[in-house]
């Protein structure tokens, strides 16, 4: 392969009903994979991502697992059909990072499907017993906005995802204290997001305490494919992953430090792999120089096998 190649993979917020029926329709390898999800959960998640309702959908406890289910099903039909395009990394958008686990050979789908699914159950009910929300910052340092949110009780900064973007988390109260300051000290907006819970902040903590036991249980295989994470926001090593895993439950996401390491590594090519396009928009927020592509429709493969005839990989 002439160009280094990273796969990216979404996270919660990705999911729509419907995501993933022309591949269903097309690839036996993507209805294998719904298939074995569906096994391993007990409960047909193939139903509620086809047909819905969105609001079930929607709910932490599945769009988690559905998002990762999603992703994985699209990874295996590209890994079949472009077997030619090999990453040198991976990275997640938090639970993104499951996904770039599953796709480095570290953690087996089987492992990776219940474990996700606890994951969302688990945020999900830390949501309902420490209510919370979370909003994002537009125009305004990290720093600035980091000062701000230290002041403000119930307040963490959740997620760096890309410049003149902060995402801020914590109880109803306090974001909305902390907005109305952001506002004052010059941010150009402030939008509240829509979301079931203050993810990646202190009310959290419960879900973490709950997670460290499932991840300190499951087996890791090591693997060449570098892993890029949240936390610290660049390439681990092995023996740092699973604290890494736990820890981003109530931690910032360092999105945006973590994709310019990865071109410092001297990636040229992203290709995201999920539904929706909210990474590939990062990085051009980022200004990544190499070209992003993605994979979420049947006509995407044409695309991407246009590029490896034009010598992308």
């Amino acid at each position: 392969m002439d160009k280094k190649v990273a796969f990216i993979f979404p996270g919660q917020g990705a999911q729509y009903v419907g995501m993933g029926k022309d591949f269903y329709e097309t690839f036996s390898t993507f209805r294998e994979t719904f298939q074995e999800a569906d096994e391993v959960l007990g409960f047909s998640l193939t139903k509620l991502i086809f047909e819905g309702p969105g609001e079930e959908l929607t709910l932490t406890k599945n769009s988690q697992v559905a998002i990762y289910v999603m992703s994985i099903a699209l990874w295996r039909v590209f890994k079949e059909q472009l077997s030619e395009i090999t990453p040198t990394a991976v990275a997640g958008l938090s639970l993104g990072e499951y996904t770039a686990l599953t796709a480095s050979g570290r953690l087996s789908f089987e492992e990776g499907v219940k474990l996700v699914r606890a994951r969302g159950l688990y945020m999900y009910e830390a949501g309902v017993s420490h209510p919370g929300t979370m909003a994002v910052c537009l125009g305004m340092e990290p720093t600035a906005v980091g000062e701000v949110v230290a002041s403000i009780e119930g307040v963490w900064v959740a997620n760096l995802n890309c410049p003149g973007q902060v995402v801020i988390s914590g109880t109803t109260e306090g974001v909305e204290r902390a907005s109305a300051v952001l506002k004052e000290k010059g941010a150009k907006r402030v939008l509240p997001l829509d979301v079931s819970g203050a993810f990646h902040s202190g009310l959290m903590a419960e879900a973490k305490d709950k997670l460290r036991e499932k991840i300190e249980e499951i087996t890791l295989t090591e693997s060449d494919v570098q892993l890029v994470m949240n936390i610290p926001g660049g390439v681990v090593s092995e023996g740092e992953i699973k604290g890494h895993m736990i820890s981003q439950v109530t931690s910032p996401v360092l999105w945006e430090k973590g994709v310019r390491q990865m071109e410092e590594k001297g990636i040229e090519i992203f290709i995201e792999i999920g539904p929706g396009k909210t990474l590939s928009g990062m990085n051009r927020k980022i200004g990544v120089k190499g070209e992003t592509l993605t994979l979420e429709k049947v006509e995407d493969l044409d695309t991407l096998n246009q590029k490896v005839e034009h010598g992308i990989a």
